[in-house]
């Protein structure tokens, strides 16, 4: 690929602003679960209370991204992300000034969802600029704005060591104002976006199965990044007994894989295919995921997070880089139906932490459940290849690598076995 070609066949102020808007509103996101050892301490939380601090914002953003994607696809992408960005500062005003009891940070942790749900507006802002051989890079150096994540676990615990936790809230609008202020002069909507759907066009879409299969294995690719990225600083300080920071900066080097290595996800699907290397990474992230439960000495146990988190988010690039090829007309409202989905994984990821960390004084049994999901993910997507590669088109087929283990003989590809 010639980076001339590239840089020529789409917008590259916009994608620029795709990554930005991401980047910023997942810093936000996930800032309860980078101050989660602060406000546990202040609130003497239980585990289970810890659990559900720092998914009920994961929760809130699958709520918030159907809303988004809709939103998107009728009144254009720019003007959608002008609104998430700016409602982005009412949850970090009223945690500065008003939030004192459990509670308020259940509701706040609500409304800081829209940071999560900013996925559903990045991505196809920016993947409409560009032809299809480019989706997987596209989505990938947009979809890398989840490295805010690392801004949120290097930074907020650093500041709130100093500030206070109300203030460091205060510190987060600045970086969304300036986000919010450049997105307005770079982000462009494409000409080629397609006609707001209708109702019958969006049910169509959700009776189609494997609408539900890339919403399953979504949500366990990018809801276990996010998940983890979010309950890791409270992970560290209570199993290993690091201090807040330190917590944070283990958590940062662990997401640091996930981050940077989502657009080698884009990048290597668009050259062998989302559905082959897919395959690949959820058995070894289920196999990476096994060895964690063991809670080895700190070093491994970093080690191997640290593999897991890189293939979850390169798997956050294939996935993205098979959608356009089922879905080429819908991009925008899959985005946010597939990105509700890993924002539920997301949630439920360290709420079952936190609640078999209580009743069980361990976390062993819901880091070896997590690893068996990825394990059965894994099993799933080889069994539909042999569906897929008789029931997509031909072009489509070859893009994402589809391969059958067990073909229907004598089925040409792109013919559908009635």
């Amino acid at each position: 690929m010639e980076k001339s070609k590239f840089m020529e066949s789409g917008h590259f102020p916009t994608l620029i602003a795709a990554f930005l808007y991401f980047d910023v509103s997942f810093m936000v996101w996930v800032l309860l679960g980078a101050l989660a050892p602060f406000l546990s301490e202040m609130l003497k939380l239980t585990p289970y209370q810890k659990g559900s601090l720092t998914a009920i914002p994961l929760l809130g953003g699958a709520l918030f991204r159907p809303v988004l994607g809709f939103l998107g696809e009728r009144f254009g992408e720019r003007r959608t992300g002008l609104f998430g960005l700016a409602f982005t500062l009412l949850p970090l005003i009223i945690a500065w000034r008003l939030a004192h009891t459990v509670e308020h940070f259940y509701f706040l942790g609500l409304l800081l969802g829209i940071g999560g749900a900013s996925f559903a507006v990045a991505l196809p802002l920016a993947g409409r600029w560009y032809p299809p051989e480019y989706q997987g890079l596209v989505m990938g150096i947009a979809g890398a704005g989840n490295s805010g994540t690392l801004i949120a676990t290097l930074f907020a615990p650093r500041l709130a060591q100093k500030f206070g936790w109300a203030n460091t809230f205060a510190l987060a609008m600045l970086p969304v104002i300036v986000v919010l202020v450049l997105f307005a002069l770079l982000a462009k909507d494409s000409p080629r976006c397609s006609e707001p759907p209708n109702w019958k066009a969006i049910a169509a879409i959700l009776r189609e199965p494997d609408t539900a299969w890339f919403c399953f294995f979504y949500s366990l690719t990018f809801g276990g990044f996010v998940g983890m990225a979010s309950f890791l600083t409270t992970f560290f300080h209570d199993q290993y007994g690091l201090s807040k920071v330190r917590a944070g900066d283990f958590t940062t080097i662990v997401v640091l894989a996930g981050s940077f290595l989502r657009p080698v996800g884009g990048w290597l699907s668009d050259k062998i295919g989302g559905y082959r290397l897919l395959l690949l990474l959820l058995a070894g992230v289920a196999g990476c995921l096994g060895g964690v439960g063991r809670l080895p000495v700190l070093p491994l146990e970093v080690g191997l997070l640290f593999l897991s988190m890189g293939m979850m988010g390169m798997g956050n690039g294939a996935v993205f880089q098979l959608l356009p090829q089922r879905f080429p007309d819908r991009v925008g409202l899959l985005t946010g139906l597939v990105g509700a989905a890993g924002g539920l994984g997301g949630f439920f990821l360290p709420f079952i932490l936190g609640a078999i960390k209580q009743r069980t004084g361990q976390y062993s049994g819901g880091l070896f459940l997590f690893a068996g999901a990825f394990f059965a993910a894994a099993l799933i997507l080889l069994q539909l290849g042999t569906k897929w590669r008789v029931s997509w088109q031909e072009e489509s087929v070859e893009r994402a690598g589809i391969f059958s283990y067990r073909g229907f003989p004598g089925t040409p590809v792109g013919e559908t076995v009635e």
